[in-house]
């Protein structure tokens, strides 16, 4: 083999080995976005790059397309190795990046192709016959600006789709896998159609033929592109508007369940004054009772008065009437499924913190906490020990401080961006969407909540700075 063929080969092999290698730097950084396992996301890129450089230098009779296939396929198995879950998403991720690859190179090649046509670059290589030095000089040149572009249109697209991509820890449904990978597949068979023209016209399958068929490929793909971020985009935006409506949906209802607090606050003043205004007439009652020596009857009279009240008044006394009310029709809940309730809270009167706002925390954080001691009975459950739910609440120089404990046995899934458990689609009120609303809550007042499970107990921390 001669020097100047040797040359040529190195070249090439420089050229795909960079593009392999970059290649699998862009996609480990596409799916490592998705994945709970950070580390088992180097093995996606690694993956990649070992089959294509394998494939490259074996001598193997393989198609370029099947050997991107195969490359990208690896990559696929590696992902769903190193993080065993959302396995559409994957395929979504690996559909995607596939075709948004080959889209990519196949409009760099076009552009290539057009500077290898430009009349000075094709005179000074073809003026350069027998100085290989020159011609390699600029066959490499050109290649690598290849290479160059076809990384920046494949970077560019996959980075607008992580960017738009928000919900990354949520499961996807099979009509959701369609939706986001038609474009891909329809870009793909339009791909296909291309090149089966391009064959049966006596052309390599590689290069794009020139003239017009050029600038319409190179817009067909440009456009297909476009129409997988732009597809992306909007189903994010959708599912965040549906969200957005879930959580409204909430806050509308937790403002009627606070109406209903209020209005039972009012019942309550209300029996109070007519207790009050029937005060003087009890007072007779036991005034006489006691004249006529009826000792007896008189000390029942006055329990069976003093219980009438405590009911009225309720057991809690946190220091105001809604947060009362709230959280003595959560003990009264609590009781009655066997869950031992304790309340240490008192509602810091005379601060900028709105009563409102801590009846939503409260509402939300103790429905939580009872519906989750129900979904996973504790180890102290199953051995006779009572669960149990606590409110507490401090200060901390300006920062008033509420937590919420309760027994919980059981795995929780974390989404990794919020820092909140993973919410649940089935239901609107779930755990995730409840802690959200009081982490916006807490964030109002400049403050924010921290969630701690240890030792069979779920604790929750909200602060809200007080001016």
């Amino acid at each position: 083999m001669e020097h100047g063929e040797l040359y040529w080969e190195a070249v090439s092999a420089i050229c795909a080995m960079v593009s392999a290698y970059g290649t699998g730097y862009i996609l480990f950084r596409f799916a490592k976005l998705f994945m709970q396992n950070k580390k088992g996301a180097f093995g996606i890129g690694i993956a990649y790059l070992a089959v294509m450089l394998i494939l490259y230098f074996v001598p193997v009779e393989i198609n370029i397309f099947a050997t991107y296939g195969i490359g990208i396929l690896s990559a696929f198995v590696v992902m769903c190795k190193a993080d065993r879950r959302n396995y559409k998403q994957k395929a979504f991720i690996a559909a995607t990046f596939f075709s948004l690859h080959w889209m990519s190179e196949y409009m760099t090649r076009i552009v290539t192709n057009a500077i290898y046509d430009i009349k000075a670059v094709s005179d000074i290589f073809y003026a350069a016959e027998g100085n290989h030095a020159v011609k390699i000089f600029i066959f490499g040149g050109v290649e690598l600006l290849d290479v160059a572009i076809g990384f920046a249109v494949l970077g560019i697209s996959v980075g607008y789709i992580v960017k738009a991509y928000i919900y990354k820890r949520e499961n996807l449904s099979m009509k959701e896998l369609f939706l986001l990978t038609v474009p891909s597949v329809t870009g793909m068979t339009g791909y296909g159609i291309m090149i089966q023209y391009q064959t049966s016209s006596g052309k390599s399958w590689m290069t794009p033929i020139s003239g017009l068929y050029n600038g319409l490929a190179f817009l067909y793909f440009g456009v297909s592109i476009v129409t997988i971020v732009v597809v992306t985009v909007l189903f994010q935006n959708i599912k965040a508007r549906q969200e957005e409506k879930m959580r409204n949906e909430l806050l509308a209802m937790q403002v009627d369940s606070i109406e209903k607090h209020i209005g039972q606050v009012e019942d309550l003043y209300r029996s109070i004054r007519s207790i009050r205004h029937d005060m003087a007439n009890h007072i007779l009652t036991l005034e006489r009772l006691y004249a006529g020596n009826n000792v007896e009857e008189a000390m029942d009279y006055g329990r069976d008065l003093k219980f009438a009240l405590s009911q009225m008044a309720g057991e809690i006394k946190s220091g105001n009437p809604v947060t009362d009310v709230i959280l003595q029709e959560a003990k009264n809940e609590a009781e009655k499924r066997n869950i031992r309730f304790r309340s240490e809270f008192y509602y810091p009167a005379g601060t900028n913190i709105n009563a409102f706002d801590v009846s939503v925390i409260l509402s939300n954080a103790l429905r939580n906490a009872a519906e989750h001691i129900m979904k996973f009975p504790s180890e102290d459950e199953e051995k006779g020990k009572t669960p149990y739910i606590s409110v507490i609440s401090y200060h901390r120089k300006n920062a008033y401080m509420i937590e919420i404990i309760n027994s919980f046995a059981g795995n929780l899934q974390w989404d990794e961006e919020h820092g909140l458990p993973v919410t649940s689609k089935e239901k609107a009120d779930s755990h995730g969407y409840g802690l959200s609303n009081i982490r916006m809550v807490a964030r109002k007042y400049s403050g924010d909540i921290a969630i701690d499970l240890h030792d069979d107990e779920f604790r929750l921390i909200i602060m809200l700075m007080m001016e």
